[in-house]
Order: C-alpha cells, then structure tokens, then sequence
C-alpha cells in the first residue's frame, strides 16, 4: 500500500510538474516570436513572474544550444556554465518532457519547443517534487514499519490464543501416549476437554477428530479384552467338558484293569461308550462352530420348513414325553428357503431339546412356522419359567449356561452350552436372523430367513400374522 500511494503521488506530482513545464515553454516560444529574431535573445527570462531556477536556452535549426540562463536565487537570469549547457544537448523539440541532472543546479524536467523557425528550450527543477516524494516516502517508511510492528504484534497475541487449544490438544495425545494400552483394563482415557472440540474452528476439529480416535480406541481395546476373557472361558469351559467324560472313561479302565471283581466288563463299556459318546458330541459341536466361524459353504438346497419343524416337534415328543408339544402353521405361501436342511433341522432341535431340558414336566412348547411370499419364520415358544434376565444378553455365546458353576452336581444334566451359540452360528450362515424374547410365563425364539430365491433377509414386519388355535401333536 505505501509503495503504491508514493508510485501515485509520484506520478501526480510528475504531471503537475510537466503540466508547468509545458506552459512555460509555450510563454517561452511566445515570448521570442514577438522579439528580435536573434538566436542569443532570452529577454523572455527577465519578464514578471518567472520562478527562481526556471532554465531557459535558444537553440539553433540544428539543435545546438546558442545560449542558455537560468533565474537565480536574487531573481536576476544567470549564465550557465559550459559543464552545466552540455547536460541539456541532444534534447529534441517535439515537446516531450525529458529528465536531466544539471551540474550545480539539480534535476531538472526540461521540454523544447520550435514554431515559426525559432526553437526553445525550457526546464523547472524537480527539487520541490522530489522534497515531497522524499517526505512522502519517509512517512510511508515510518508508518509501515509501525503498522508492521504493531499488526505483527497482534497476530502473535491472536495466533497464540488460537494456538492454546492445539496445545491442550497435544497435551491431551501425549497424555494418552503415556497410558498403559498393553496391559489391564483400558477404560477412561484423557478426552480434549469439549471447549476445544468446536466444529468451527480447525483447533476444534483436530480437538473433535483426536476424541473420536480415543473413543474408538478405547472401543477397540475394550471388545479385545472382552474377547481374550471369552477366549480364556472358552477354553476353561472346553477344557473342562473334555477333562469329565475324559475322567469317566480312564476311571472305568483302571477298574477294570485292577480286576473284573471290582466292576463287571459289561458295565465299564456300556459308561466308556456312553462318555466317548458324549466327549465325541462335544468335539463334533466345537468343530461346527469352527467351521461356521471360518465361512466354510454350507449345502444348498431347497427346504421345506413347515415338514422339517414337524418332523422335529415329533422327535421332540419322543424325547419328552412329559412336555405337552404343538405345532402351529400359519402358511399364506409355501416355506420354502434356500439352505443345509440338516443345519436347520439342528437349529429346531436344538432349540426344542433347550425347551424341554430347562423347563419343568407338563410345560407346553409351541413351535410355530409363518410364511409368507416376503419371508419365512419359524418360532418356537414356551410357557416354562423364562430365562433369568442377567443370563438374556449373552444367551447365544457359548458355553452360556444358567448354572455358571463348572462342578455341577450331576454333569449328565443339562447341556454343555453349545447349542445355542450353534443355532446362532447357522442361522448366520444362511443369512437369516435370530432373535429370543424370555420372561416368566413366556420364553420366545424367532428365526427369520430369507424365503427361497431372494438373496438378502427383507426387514421384519412387526406386525403378527392373525392367530390360529395351536394343533396338540
């Protein structure tokens, strides 16, 4: 801004100056048309009103300088010398202005004018103009380097409040760099306090980016841990479901190596096959899991729920003959899905064989198949005392089992908490969803796969399809 207000100026006061140049030339060339037509005359100098250091020379049809004066600082013409006559040679008289620096008198905006045969030459000094620029510059100089100086220091003031929340924010990063990760529970991690989160400012979105990455991290952190103590329950719970049946069978061999007296043969290898049996279900169980987890393809072909949950309800019946069973179809279009029928008829006997362990003689179980052109559902229900409300979230993990206990009375009763985390695994796989609602009185599982020919589960209507009266199997 300085440069260009003294460029301006510059150039204003240049013209001005011209604009006086040009008109004393044109007084000059007047002043000798109307004198003697002698090259030498510069009576035109000695007129009123001409300016201290006003130059004037007569020049001759070749442009040689014939005299040249220049108006003292007493007001009277003055000689130039010949040093001070050749700063002035080579001026042409077309009337442009032209800059020169005469010896002893300073610089100078000099024109030449010709007319009628006569050339004159007339300058006034640029002093007064270069004076102003002068002070102009000094000014701007001065001005600048304050306003400089005093902006500068406000922008370090600005910059540095600005700046603060950064700081807190690296604060805050070094902070959390500094937290045990590797060990323990990693729960409460230092937050960017939420002044410095503020989406309008780039402080704040650094500040709101770094909290998202601690949540996540943190988030991350948390699940692995809840995933290791899985993990080591898992194998604790594995472990000890092989160690009994394991321990059953080298019992019974080490009594009947000590003598057929002590046990008779007949009934050490019915218990042995009878706990390989079970130990081979276990093995068999974790194996389908593992396959399941690994994404292996399951066979696909079309099944026909509503004859597969009978069929399950009828074994289910033979198993349990003190439960009261029902099926109900309620099929508005064929249920037909897509999938391994021997997977699904494992879920429903799965869920009916948990129906029937964890409720007491003379319950009823329901099992349930609704179909429609957008879905099939398959539900299998209870009126037996419900599962225990901490026990609900974590129902289809595995090895889940309402007595947490590993020393069970009887480790023949109940199941080894497998079966449910199995229905879960194959409903997965065959892109459908499980979901179990339980309170006292009522005990709920709903499996909802996708009908045969679609490839995605469509949502779930909430709405129920109209009751029918249960059919007694």
């Amino acid at each position: 801004m300085a440069l260009t207000t003294v460029f301006a100026q510059r150039a204003s006061l240049l013209g001005a100056l011209d604009e006086r140049v040009a008109n004393a030339a044109e007084r000059s060339l007047g002043g000798v048309s109307v004198g003697p037509r002698d090259h030498t005359d510069l009576a035109f100098l000695r007129e009123q009103g001409q300016a201290v250091g006003t130059l004037a020379a007569r020049l001759d049809a070749e442009g040689n300088i014939t005299t040249a004066e220049v108006i003292g600082s007493g007001g009277d013409p003055e000689a130039l010398s010949s040093a001070q006559r050749a700063a002035l040679e080579g001026i042409e008289a077309d009337g442009s202005t032209h800059t020169r620096t005469v010896p002893g008198l300073g610089t100078y905006r000099i024109t030449a004018l010709t007319g009628d045969g006569l050339y004159v030459l007339t300058g006034l000094p640029m002093g007064d103009v270069q004076e102003m620029i002068g002070d102009l510059v000094t000014v701007e100089a001065v001005v600048a380097a304050v306003g400089l100086i005093v902006s500068g220091c406000v922008c370090a003031v600005v910059i540095r409040r600005q700046l603060r929340p950064l700081g807190r924010v690296a604060a805050t990063a070094v902070e959390v760099s500094r937290s045990p990760l590797d060990r323990g529970e990693v729960t409460g991690l230092t937050r960017v306090p939420e002044r410095d989160t503020d989406p309008g400012s780039e402080a704040g979105q650094v500040g709101a980016a770094l909290n998202r990455m601690i949540d996540h991290v943190e988030a991350s952190l948390a699940q692995r841990q809840r995933s290791e103590e899985r993990m080591r329950r898992f194998l604790a719970d594995a472990s000890h479901e092989l160690r009994t049946p394991l321990a059953s069978i080298a019992g019974y061999a080490e009594l009947m190596n000590r003598g057929t007296d002590k046990i008779e043969p007949t009934l050490a290898w019915r218990r042995i096959s009878a706990e390989s049996a079970r130990m081979t279900g276990l093995v068999e169980d974790l194996l389908l899991l593992a396959r399941l987890d690994e994404g292996r393809p399951l066979e696909s072909t079309e099944v026909d729920l509503a004859a597969l949950v009978a069929e399950s309800v009828w074994d289910a019946r033979a198993a349990g003959e003190d439960h009261n069973w029902q099926l109900s179809l309620l099929l508005d279009a064929p249920a037909l899905v897509t999938g391994d029928e021997a997977r699904l008829h494992q879920v429903v006997a799965n869920l009916l064989a948990n129906a029937r362990v964890h409720t007491p003689a003379g319950t009823t179980v329901t099992a349930a198949v609704e179909a429609t052109a957008t879905s099939c559902v398959v539900r299998v229900r209870d009126d037996g005392p419900g599962i225990p409300p901490a026990l609900l979230p974590s129902v289809f993990e595995r090895f889940t089992r309402a007595d947490v206990s590993r020393s069970r009375a009887n480790p023949h009763e109940g199941g080894s908490g497998l079966g449910l985390a199995i229905v879960a695994a194959i409903v997965s796989a065959h892109g459908g969803r499980l979901d179990v609602v339980s309170e006292p009185g009522h005990t709920e599982f709903t499996i909802e796969l996708p009908p045969a020919g679609t490839t995605e589960l469509p949502a779930v209507d909430t709405v129920s399809a109209p009751s029918v009266p249960s059919v007694p199997v």
